[in-house]
């Protein structure tokens, strides 16, 4: 017995070195907040779990009852589904006024979750807010402008455009079924904007989309240094305020004062995650106030000018925000991990967000089929 102790005490102080010595300490706050709560993954409600910042709201601007709010009835088929993916929020909002709304699993209008990357079209807008403030000039100007690290080569050719495309040739190793994969190391590491220095460089920027949370931290950094010395948050709750939101939303930290994870965690509820969709549905307009540069705001609905890995034309991603035509429709949308989604239509002048615990299975770059579902929910309750 002593010398199975002895082995297993040497056994973790080893591991423990390793993991010190590899830069994966990240691995500890991993593992305790899923395999040793019984999870896989994060989670929807983990907001306490890491330092924050509140994004605050000013005076809100409630959204309108439609006069027809009430007569939408979804299909029995539809709310079966919805429940078995744990859905916590429906809202549905058309012409400006709210048309729809259910929740499940004791959440309500004021109950706030993660975003998870439907924060990476949020974080574009602040880039486009930026630019209509004078803040940025150019996205075609290489990024090491505002980064010293990227000054030189293989990253001086790397634009905010090819960032904002996803298409900035670098290889961030997206894998979210690694402990050491980057999604683990920005989630739940401490220094968030460590994981992007070093990238190998796979593509010629501009070349290859493919979709990567390490392309929206550099956006964040950008950002960040642009609007110094406010943080991220702080200009995020400028646009907040303009919108109306009617509650504080929140984004979480790497660290305590550190950065905010701009790939994922903004917090906030599914009333005021419409106001994005408003916004886009606006060019960026708000009260006739021009909040967002319009001209960036045409140029993040449309497709990318790059191929997908595969060698075919990129149609599904514009700047940061996902395309797609369905039944004859356009559709605009932002989605994150655990079906999180902010669905604009805008030749019907509808939103749609959903929030929740999981999405429909997918397999490599697939549409997850409950984005199907939750369109045709939008649809028949015109």
């Amino acid at each position: 017995m002593r010398k199975f102790f002895l082995i297993l005490f040497f056994f973790l102080i080893g591991s423990a070195m390793i993991i010190k010595l590899s830069g994966n300490e990240h691995i500890y706050r991993t593992l305790a907040m899923t395999i040793f709560r019984f999870q896989m993954g994060p989670q929807i409600d983990e907001l306490e779990d890491f330092p924050s910042r509140q994004i605050a709201a000013g005076n809100p601007e409630p959204w309108p009852v439609s006069a027809h709010f009430g007569s939408a009835k979804p299909l029995p088929d539809f709310l079966n589904k919805a429940i078995s993916y744990k859905t916590t929020a429906l809202v549905l909002i058309q012409n400006d006024s709210l048309l729809y709304e259910q929740y499940f699993d004791g959440y309500d209008k004021d109950r706030v979750s993660n975003s998870f990357s439907m924060a990476k079209s949020f974080t574009s807008l602040l880039i486009g807010k930026a630019i209509q403030e004078g803040l940025i000039k150019d996205i075609d100007a290489p990024i090491g402008q505002y980064l010293q690290d990227f000054k030189n080569a293989p990253y001086d050719k790397i634009s905010i455009r090819h960032l904002l495309t996803m298409s900035s040739g670098l290889d961030f190793k997206e894998s979210y079924g690694s402990l050491f994969g980057w999604p683990a190391k920005a989630y739940y590491g401490t220094d968030v904007n460590a994981t992007v220095y070093n990238a190998p460089k796979l593509y010629e920027p501009g070349t290859i989309y493919e979709y990567k949370g390490g392309d929206t931290q550099l956006l964040g950094m950008i950002l960040a240094e642009v609007i110094k010395p406010k943080k991220v948050s702080e200009y995020a709750s400028e646009l907040w305020r303009k919108i109306g939101a009617e509650s504080n939303a929140f984004w979480s930290l790497d660290s305590e004062n550190g950065m905010e994870k701009v790939s994922c965690c903004y917090y906030a509820n599914a009333r005021d995650f419409a106001r994005f969709g408003k916004l886009l549905l606006q060019k960026g307009k708000w009260n006739n106030e021009q909040l967002i540069d319009s001209n960036f705001i045409e140029a993040s609905i449309k497709p990318g000018n790059n191929l997908t890995k595969a060698g075919n034309t990129n149609t599904e991603y514009g700047f940061q925000w996902w395309l797609l035509n369905y039944k004859g429709k356009t559709v605009w949308y932002a989605r994150g991990i655990k079906g999180q989604y902010l669905f604009c239509l805008p030749n019907e002048n509808l939103i749609l967000v959903r929030l929740g615990h999981f999405r429909a299975e997918k397999k490599g770059d697939e549409i997850p089929q409950d984005v199907f579902d939750y369109l045709d929910l939008a649809l028949s309750t015109q």
